[in-house]
Protein backbone atom coordinates (compact mmCIF):
# COMPACT_ATOMS: atom_id res chain seq x y z
CA UNK A 1 0.00 0.00 0.00
CA UNK A 2 1.35 3.40 -1.01
CA UNK A 3 0.27 6.43 1.03
CA UNK A 4 0.17 9.61 -1.01
CA UNK A 5 -0.20 12.96 0.79
CA UNK A 6 -1.30 15.81 -1.45
CA UNK A 7 -2.33 19.45 -1.28
CA UNK A 8 -2.45 22.38 -3.67
CA UNK A 9 -3.27 26.08 -3.59
CA UNK A 10 -1.58 26.77 -0.29
CA UNK A 11 -0.79 30.33 -1.49
CA UNK A 12 1.96 31.07 1.00
CA UNK A 13 3.31 34.57 1.59
CA UNK A 14 5.70 36.26 4.02
CA UNK A 15 3.10 36.15 6.81
CA UNK A 16 2.59 32.38 6.35
CA UNK A 17 5.99 31.28 7.60
CA UNK A 18 5.66 28.22 9.85
CA UNK A 19 1.93 27.79 9.21
CA UNK A 20 2.10 24.37 7.56
CA UNK A 21 5.34 23.04 9.01
CA UNK A 22 3.81 21.53 12.18
CA UNK A 23 1.40 19.48 10.06
CA UNK A 24 4.05 18.57 7.49
CA UNK A 25 6.31 17.31 10.28
CA UNK A 26 3.79 14.48 10.85
CA UNK A 27 4.20 13.18 7.28
CA UNK A 28 6.77 10.44 8.04
CA UNK A 29 4.16 8.81 10.29
CA UNK A 30 1.36 8.73 7.72
CA UNK A 31 2.65 9.12 4.16
CA UNK A 32 5.31 7.96 1.71
CA UNK A 33 5.37 11.09 -0.48
CA UNK A 34 4.03 14.65 -0.48
CA UNK A 35 2.59 16.03 -3.73
CA UNK A 36 2.16 19.79 -4.14
CA UNK A 37 -0.37 20.61 -6.87
CA UNK A 38 0.65 24.17 -7.73
CA UNK A 39 -0.23 27.68 -6.59
CA UNK A 40 2.27 27.35 -3.80
CA UNK A 41 2.77 31.13 -3.66
CA UNK A 42 0.41 34.08 -3.86
CA UNK A 43 2.07 36.14 -6.57
CA UNK A 44 4.98 34.03 -7.76
CA UNK A 45 7.76 36.01 -6.09
CA UNK A 46 11.08 34.52 -4.99
CA UNK A 47 10.42 35.83 -1.47
CA UNK A 48 7.21 33.78 -1.30
CA UNK A 49 8.97 30.75 -2.78
CA UNK A 50 11.53 30.89 0.03
CA UNK A 51 8.66 30.67 2.53
CA UNK A 52 7.42 27.53 0.75
CA UNK A 53 10.96 26.13 0.78
CA UNK A 54 11.12 26.55 4.55
CA UNK A 55 7.89 24.58 4.98
CA UNK A 56 9.06 21.57 2.92
CA UNK A 57 12.77 21.26 3.61
CA UNK A 58 13.97 18.06 5.34
CA UNK A 59 10.49 16.60 5.85
CA UNK A 60 11.55 12.97 5.97
CA UNK A 61 9.46 12.05 2.91
CA UNK A 62 10.06 12.92 -0.76
CA UNK A 63 8.33 16.07 -2.05
CA UNK A 64 7.16 16.39 -5.66
CA UNK A 65 5.61 19.60 -6.99
CA UNK A 66 4.29 21.39 -10.04
CA UNK A 67 3.85 25.13 -10.33
CA UNK A 68 0.50 26.85 -10.76
CA UNK A 69 -0.70 30.01 -12.45
CA UNK A 70 -0.02 32.09 -9.32
CA UNK A 71 3.55 30.81 -9.31
CA UNK A 72 4.01 32.28 -12.81
CA UNK A 73 2.45 35.68 -12.10
CA UNK A 74 5.68 37.55 -11.28
CA UNK A 75 7.43 36.00 -14.30
CA UNK A 76 10.03 34.16 -12.20
CA UNK A 77 9.02 30.49 -12.59
CA UNK A 78 12.60 29.35 -13.19
CA UNK A 79 13.81 31.07 -10.02
CA UNK A 80 10.92 29.65 -8.01
CA UNK A 81 11.69 26.19 -9.37
CA UNK A 82 15.34 26.57 -8.37
CA UNK A 83 14.44 27.68 -4.84
CA UNK A 84 12.12 24.71 -4.34
CA UNK A 85 14.67 22.29 -5.78
CA UNK A 86 17.32 23.65 -3.43
CA UNK A 87 14.91 22.74 -0.61
CA UNK A 88 14.82 19.15 -1.90
CA UNK A 89 11.61 19.17 -3.95
CA UNK A 90 11.30 17.52 -7.35
CA UNK A 91 9.63 20.23 -9.46
CA UNK A 92 8.19 18.88 -12.70
CA UNK A 93 7.04 20.37 -15.98
CA UNK A 94 6.53 17.74 -18.63
CA UNK A 95 8.88 15.48 -16.70
CA UNK A 96 8.79 12.32 -14.62
CA UNK A 97 10.55 11.33 -11.44
CA UNK A 98 10.67 8.16 -9.36
CA UNK A 99 11.03 8.70 -5.63
CA UNK A 100 11.63 5.97 -3.08
CA UNK A 101 10.45 5.61 0.49
CA UNK A 102 10.22 2.54 2.68
CA UNK A 103 11.12 0.27 -0.21
CA UNK A 104 8.40 1.72 -2.46
CA UNK A 105 9.06 3.20 -5.89
CA UNK A 106 6.57 6.00 -6.58
CA UNK A 107 6.47 7.37 -10.10
CA UNK A 108 5.13 10.89 -10.61
CA UNK A 109 4.63 12.66 -13.94
CA UNK A 110 3.88 16.36 -13.66
CA UNK A 111 2.84 19.46 -15.54
CA UNK A 112 1.11 22.69 -14.67
CA UNK A 113 -1.35 22.02 -17.46
CA UNK A 114 -3.59 24.76 -18.80
CA UNK A 115 -7.16 25.60 -19.71
CA UNK A 116 -9.28 25.16 -22.80
CA UNK A 117 -12.37 23.37 -21.52
CA UNK A 118 -13.88 19.96 -21.85
CA UNK A 119 -15.46 17.80 -24.54
CA UNK A 120 -18.42 19.54 -26.13
CA UNK A 121 -17.49 22.95 -24.71
CA UNK A 122 -13.84 23.51 -25.47
CA UNK A 123 -11.63 25.89 -27.37
CA UNK A 124 -10.27 24.82 -30.75
CA UNK A 125 -6.98 25.51 -32.47
CA UNK A 126 -8.65 27.79 -35.04
CA UNK A 127 -9.03 31.47 -35.78
CA UNK A 128 -6.90 34.29 -34.45
CA UNK A 129 -3.22 33.56 -33.70
CA UNK A 130 -3.72 34.27 -29.99
CA UNK A 131 -6.52 31.67 -29.78
CA UNK A 132 -4.47 29.10 -31.68
CA UNK A 133 -1.54 29.76 -29.34
CA UNK A 134 -3.80 29.34 -26.28
CA UNK A 135 -4.91 25.88 -27.39
CA UNK A 136 -1.44 24.93 -28.65
CA UNK A 137 0.04 25.80 -25.24
CA UNK A 138 -2.54 23.58 -23.51
CA UNK A 139 -1.85 20.75 -25.94
CA UNK A 140 1.90 20.99 -25.37
CA UNK A 141 1.41 20.74 -21.60
CA UNK A 142 -0.78 17.64 -22.06
CA UNK A 143 1.69 16.07 -24.49
CA UNK A 144 4.44 16.54 -21.93
CA UNK A 145 2.35 14.79 -19.29
CA UNK A 146 1.61 11.86 -21.60
CA UNK A 147 5.28 11.46 -22.52
CA UNK A 148 6.30 11.58 -18.86
CA UNK A 149 3.73 8.96 -17.85
CA UNK A 150 4.85 6.71 -20.69
CA UNK A 151 8.45 7.05 -19.52
CA UNK A 152 7.42 5.73 -16.09
CA UNK A 153 6.15 2.49 -17.62
CA UNK A 154 9.68 1.20 -17.96
CA UNK A 155 10.94 2.30 -14.56
CA UNK A 156 9.45 -0.44 -12.34
CA UNK A 157 7.19 1.81 -10.27
CA UNK A 158 4.83 0.48 -7.63
CA UNK A 159 2.38 3.25 -8.58
CA UNK A 160 2.21 5.95 -11.26
CA UNK A 161 0.63 9.32 -10.46
CA UNK A 162 -0.26 12.26 -12.72
CA UNK A 163 0.28 15.57 -10.92
CA UNK A 164 -1.15 18.77 -12.43
CA UNK A 165 -2.40 22.15 -11.33
CA UNK A 166 -5.20 22.54 -13.86
CA UNK A 167 -8.02 19.98 -13.82
CA UNK A 168 -8.20 17.07 -16.28
CA UNK A 169 -11.94 16.46 -15.82
CA UNK A 170 -15.03 18.58 -15.12
CA UNK A 171 -16.19 16.30 -12.27
CA UNK A 172 -13.87 17.96 -9.76
CA UNK A 173 -14.97 21.45 -10.83
CA UNK A 174 -18.53 20.96 -9.59
CA UNK A 175 -19.31 23.98 -7.44
CA UNK A 176 -17.43 26.42 -9.66
CA UNK A 177 -19.39 28.65 -12.07
CA UNK A 178 -19.86 26.86 -15.39
CA UNK A 179 -18.73 29.99 -17.21
CA UNK A 180 -15.15 29.60 -15.94
CA UNK A 181 -14.69 25.86 -16.58
CA UNK A 182 -12.57 26.55 -19.71
CA UNK A 183 -10.11 28.46 -17.52
CA UNK A 184 -9.89 25.72 -14.89
CA UNK A 185 -8.76 22.77 -16.97
CA UNK A 186 -8.67 20.84 -20.19
CA UNK A 187 -9.87 17.48 -21.47
CA UNK A 188 -6.46 17.14 -23.15
CA UNK A 189 -4.95 16.32 -19.75
CA UNK A 190 -7.43 13.48 -19.24
CA UNK A 191 -6.70 12.16 -22.73
CA UNK A 192 -3.01 12.10 -21.87
CA UNK A 193 -3.65 10.29 -18.58
CA UNK A 194 -5.94 7.69 -20.16
CA UNK A 195 -3.57 7.11 -23.09
CA UNK A 196 -0.48 6.55 -20.96
CA UNK A 197 -2.17 5.16 -17.84
CA UNK A 198 -1.94 6.12 -14.17
CA UNK A 199 -3.13 4.89 -10.79
CA UNK A 200 -4.18 8.35 -9.61
CA UNK A 201 -4.45 11.91 -10.94
CA UNK A 202 -4.09 14.83 -8.54
CA UNK A 203 -4.74 18.51 -9.25
CA UNK A 204 -5.66 21.82 -7.60
CA UNK A 205 -6.76 25.23 -8.96
CA UNK A 206 -10.53 24.85 -8.44
CA UNK A 207 -11.05 26.34 -4.97
CA UNK A 208 -14.83 25.91 -5.04
CA UNK A 209 -14.73 22.52 -6.72
CA UNK A 210 -15.25 18.93 -5.57
CA UNK A 211 -12.67 16.43 -4.36
CA UNK A 212 -13.60 13.25 -6.26
CA UNK A 213 -13.75 12.60 -9.99
CA UNK A 214 -12.72 10.12 -12.66
CA UNK A 215 -11.42 10.19 -16.21
CA UNK A 216 -13.34 8.55 -19.02
CA UNK A 217 -10.81 5.71 -18.89
CA UNK A 218 -11.43 5.06 -15.18
CA UNK A 219 -8.44 6.79 -13.58
CA UNK A 220 -9.33 8.30 -10.21
CA UNK A 221 -8.97 12.09 -10.03
CA UNK A 222 -8.66 14.09 -6.81
CA UNK A 223 -8.91 17.87 -6.44
CA UNK A 224 -6.62 18.63 -3.50
CA UNK A 225 -6.90 22.43 -3.52
CA UNK A 226 -6.64 23.34 0.14
CA UNK A 227 -9.98 25.20 0.18
CA UNK A 228 -11.58 21.93 -1.01
CA UNK A 229 -9.90 19.45 1.34
CA UNK A 230 -9.87 21.98 4.23
CA UNK A 231 -6.71 20.67 5.83
CA UNK A 232 -2.95 20.79 5.45
CA UNK A 233 -2.98 17.71 3.21
CA UNK A 234 -5.02 14.63 2.45
CA UNK A 235 -3.61 11.11 2.31
CA UNK A 236 -4.74 8.58 -0.29
CA UNK A 237 -3.90 4.89 0.05
CA UNK A 238 -3.10 3.28 -3.29
CA UNK A 239 -2.87 -0.42 -4.03
CA UNK A 240 -2.32 -0.96 -7.76
CA UNK A 241 -3.64 -4.50 -7.44
CA UNK A 242 -6.89 -3.33 -5.82
CA UNK A 243 -9.69 -2.13 -8.15
CA UNK A 244 -11.35 -0.24 -5.29
CA UNK A 245 -11.82 3.51 -5.34
CA UNK A 246 -8.59 4.22 -3.49
CA UNK A 247 -10.11 7.19 -1.76
CA UNK A 248 -9.26 6.10 1.75
CA UNK A 249 -8.00 9.28 3.34
CA UNK A 250 -6.84 10.19 6.77
CA UNK A 251 -9.91 12.30 6.94
CA UNK A 252 -10.38 12.82 10.64
CA UNK A 253 -9.29 16.22 11.88
CA UNK A 254 -6.11 15.49 13.74
CA UNK A 255 -2.50 16.55 13.83
CA UNK A 256 -2.35 16.55 10.02
CA UNK A 257 -4.86 19.40 9.80
CA UNK A 258 -4.25 23.09 9.90
CA UNK A 259 -6.20 26.22 9.16
CA UNK A 260 -6.01 27.47 5.60
CA UNK A 261 -3.20 30.03 5.28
Amino acid sequence: MTRVAAVGDIHLGPDSRGTLRPAFDTLPDCADVLLLAGDLTRHGTPEEARVVAGEIEDLGVPVVAVLGNHDHHDDHPDEITAILRDAGAHVLEGEATVVTHGGLRIGVAGTKGFGGGFVGRCAGEFGEPVMREFVRYSRHRADGLRTALEELRGRECDVRIALTHFAPVPDTLAGEPLEIYPFLGSYLLAEAIDTAGADLAVHGHAHAGTEHGMTGGGVRVRNVAQPVIERAFHVYSLNPHDPGDGSGATGTRSSEDTDQP
